[in-house]
């Protein structure tokens, strides 16, 4: 008889905690080592998105992201099988607001492939 293991748990506790307490390295940490997130917004719009590869990338963009002087919240996260999806909003002090929805790919609980877009006020 043949057992087949089940898919490690993605950790959404460290997700939520990642966020919203803008802790950057605690995100990278649910990546692995050959991600891929693919942002979609006003500026990369679907025909040319940003695609950023690999985790020295995302760091980058994790450190811009979470250092900025905002408030971040995760709303809402769902996790089947090796598919997770997030909605996180976001503050800015002058009180401009981002909404970011994300849809991953899991291989071994952590984010392989990503897809996010964004919106954000136009003041």
């Amino acid at each position: 008889m043949t057992t087949m293991a089940a898919p490690s748990a993605f950790d959404t506790k460290t997700l939520r905690e990642g966020i919203e307490h803008r802790d950057a390295d605690a995100l990278l940490a649910l990546y692995a080592d050959d991600a891929e997130i693919r942002m979609v917004d006003h500026k990369t719009q679907p025909s040319h998105p940003l695609v950023m590869h690999g985790r020295p990338e995302i760091s980058a963009m994790l450190n811009d992201v979470y250092g900025r002087e905002m408030t971040h919240k995760l709303e809402q996260v769902v996790v089947q099988g090796d598919h997770v999806a997030f909605m996180e909003s976001c503050v800015y002090p002058d009180g401009v607001k981002v909404l970011c929805t994300s849809i991953a790919d899991l291989r071994d609980g952590r984010i392989v492939g990503q897809t996010s877009i964004q919106a954000w006020d136009e003041q």
